[in-house]
């Protein structure tokens, strides 16, 4: 376990000028302490690591050092083949780039191991969208991917509900979610997520920004999913559930509504029925998903969605009554 570490920090440091102990530490989920350690073992093994104090500071190897450790193991190439998803670095405009990575790969591995990336491809498939939803190519993708990659500066159009605003904005990164593809960026102190199929317009020159390298894009994700998920959710619905319905209905809500809806439920009335209050994302959406309890549902409001689910029963009714002609 540790021998897999100390490799895993030469790795890290030969492809980093820098890094601190905190970042390490983060990277290989260890304290601080531990990564202190390590490079004491390394350095006493004779690789030449060495700490720079004070503002800047951090581990850093010695200029021009390499590690022979250049050999992989079967589960190793396997897993390599699988980070590259084809479709969205399709998406990205960075296909052509990924292929000509994953040959040099292919042909850099040990005879024994050529068949990793068949092998891989043939137990692992990614499909990213959710169910009954397309998975359109955002058309400004490419360029935004181009602006992000590239640290550059970009000068966007985003339509935000009926209006579109001009903003100059630092974009970080990009994140896939369920189909849906987001850029975090950055506009004056601020970082903020934005629905990349939203843009209208996406203008980058020459111009670079400098990263905070403090900034995790992995860490800011999972801080900010839920929150703007809740962002989402501008439509309530009022229902009225069979107990049957009340526990189906975390099978059918979003989870961030849930709590919500729990906290909001009513005391059973005569029929043992609840009525609970569910954050949605619309009316359409919510359509969807209360469908999918069929009679165990009665929507109260809003009138819309209760037209909806009422249209669907009378429909399904039709569908299965028995034809008077055979009575």
């Amino acid at each position: 376990m540790r021998a897999a570490r100390l490799i895993s920090l030469v790795l890290l440091l030969q492809s980093r000028e820098s890094m601190t102990a905190g970042e390490l530490a983060r990277r290989l989920e260890v304290s601080e302490r531990t990564i202190t350690r390590d490079m004491l073992a390394l350095a006493e093994a004779g690789v030449p690591v060495y700490a720079d104090r004070g503002r800047g500071g951090g581990y850093r190897l010695l200029e021009g050092y390499r590690t022979r450790l250049t050999g992989l193991g079967r589960a190793e190439a396997e897993a390599l083949f699988l980070s590259g998803v084809p479709g969205p670095l399709r998406d990205m405009g960075l296909g052509d780039a990924a292929l000509a990575a994953r040959l040099k790969v292919s042909a850099a591995l040990l005879p024994e191991l050529r068949d990793a990336p068949e092998t891989a491809a043939q137990r692992f498939h990614l499909d990213a969208p959710a169910w009954f939803r397309v998975a359109d190519r955002p058309p400004l993708l490419p360029e935004l991917s181009q602006a992000v990659w590239g640290d550059r500066v970009a000068a966007v159009r985003y339509r935000r509900g009926e209006q579109v605003v001009d903003r100059t904005l630092e974009p970080y990164g990009l994140v896939l979610k369920a189909g849906v593809w987001y850029a975090v960026g950055r506009t004056g102190d601020r970082f903020q997520v934005y629905r990349v199929d939203r843009f209208e317009g996406v203008r980058t020159g020459s111009e670079r920004f400098v990263r905070d390298e403090s900034f995790d894009l992995a860490a800011f994700w999972d801080e900010r999913a839920e929150d703007f998920e809740r962002s989402l959710l501008r439509t309530r619905a009022t229902v009225r559930l069979t107990p049957a319905g009340l526990r189906a209905l975390r099978h059918v809500a979003d989870p961030v509504a849930l709590p919500d809806a729990l906290t909001s439920a009513s005391a059973p009335d005569d029929q043992e029925r609840v009525t609970v209050t569910l954050p949605v994302e619309s009316v359409e959406v919510a359509y969807s998903q209360l469908l999918r309890l069929g009679p165990e549902v009665e929507v109260l409001e809003p009138p819309e969605l209760r037209a909806l689910l009422a249209d669907a029963a009378l429909r399904m009714n039709r569908l299965y009554a028995p034809d008077p002609s055979q009575i």
